[in-house]
């Protein structure tokens, strides 16, 4: 049973997520940080921002590439490799040391990888031969796309056990789940999409050929780890990375239909005020619905918390603002305001300024540190 916190925000209310009891219905959405070294293993760093975000309900980690053609920048972090299970074990200790709850976002870039983002020189791989046409950021700057090559269906089965290998590791790492990013232009998406899934075969074609790669991903990664273990996170219609959808409707209900009788721990929906994908999900979905309203406008202490008071999802996840807001749910409890990001150039780059050097609301109180000087 869901019982009310003492606060009157909804926002403050504990909530039962599978195995796991959540202090709030605050979710850290998994954000793109670039924090790992070349091989891709988590330091100190990325332990100590994380463990900053502890009070949130649940954090989604950044995504975190399943295998190396998954891998869409250099620094990204993976779960392919001992030295990455190690690397995440230290961010899962110095959470879970802090209260905090987290599950690891699998991330596989798809045709957005680029031989300079990956380890070995590979080339990108997708459903079909498809490029990008917008730049690639690199550690040498922006550079222009390489066209991708259309997987074999050995590829797509190695690609699925690749998943479930990832979060069998998730596991081994500390994490408390694994959420599957099948949003946001990324390799589920992209069979899912009309332009970039241009496949004849079983895995293209009509509305059950674009779903059954998502759909057997996310077989493969329940049965791995238990389906309460697992989130998925959709974003129909997302035109992000040059995506399109001209009718998803019938696409998402039939994906929904089939991964509904797994009992996933729950679905993640993206949408921007443009698109009401977040009622049709409500009813489409018996689960635990986690709501972000953030893809194109930056999510507000108001609107997410209308999300969960008007009851259109159960948790809301938040971006951007916990970039400048370690202590999200701190501010929300104190109603004091969120802070705003202070240095947008540093999302993406290495050490730890505009990264751990943003302050909660008392300072140097509790996980949280002074800004560097």
């Amino acid at each position: 049973m869901n019982t009310p916190n003492q606060y009157p925000n909804p926002l403050l209310d504990t909530y039962g997520l599978g195995s796991l009891r959540l202090p709030n219905r605050v979710v850290m959405a998994p954000m793109t940080r670039l924090r790992a070294d070349r091989s891709g293993v988590p330091g100190d760093l990325m332990a100590t921002y994380y463990a900053q975000r502890a009070e949130a309900g649940l954090i989604v980690s950044e995504g975190i590439a399943p295998d190396v053609p998954g891998q869409q920048y250099l620094t990204e972090p993976g779960l392919y490799t001992d030295a990455q299970v190690r690397g995440w074990r230290r961010v899962t200790d110095a959470v879970h040391a802090a209260g905090g709850r987290i599950f690891a976002q699998l991330m596989h870039a798809g045709r957005s990888g680029h031989p300079a983002n990956r380890p070995d020189g590979g080339t990108p791989v997708g459903p079909s031969a498809v490029p990008r046409t917008d730049p690639v950021h690199t550690l040498d700057g922006k550079v222009a796309p390489v066209a991708p090559r259309a997987m074999s269906v050995r590829e797509i089965s190695e690609t699925v056990a690749a998943y479930a290998g990832a979060a069998r590791a998730a596991l081994r790492a500390g994490f408390d789940g694994v959420e599957i990013h099948g949003a946001n232009g990324y390799l589920p998406h992209q069979f899912l999409a009309d332009n970039t899934n241009l496949r004849t075969d079983a895995y293209g074609g009509g509305t059950s050929g674009r779903v059954r790669f998502p759909v057997e991903v996310t077989e493969a990664v329940a049965d791995a780890v238990g389906a309460d273990r697992v989130g998925l996170r959709i974003s129909p219609g997302n035109s992000q990375f040059e995506m399109v959808e001209r009718d998803p409707d019938p696409v998402y209900r039939e994906l929904l239909r089939l991964v509904s009788p797994l009992g996933l721990a729950y679905l993640h929906v993206t949408e921007d005020p443009a698109r009401t994908v977040l009622a049709r999900a409500r009813r489409l979905w018996e689960g635990a619905l986690v709501g972000n309203t953030g893809e194109h406008e930056e999510t507000t202490a108001e609107s997410a918390t209308a999300l969960v008071a008007e009851g259109r999802a159960d948790l809301v996840s938040v971006g951007r603002p916990y970039i400048a807001n370690p202590d999200v749910v701190g501010r929300l409890a104190a109603r004091v305001p969120w802070a705003t990001i202070r240095e947008k150039d540093f999302h993406y780059t290495t050490g730890p300024r505009g990264y751990v050097d943003y302050p909660g609301h008392n300072g140097t109180k509790g996980n949280f540190v002074a800004p560097l000087t």
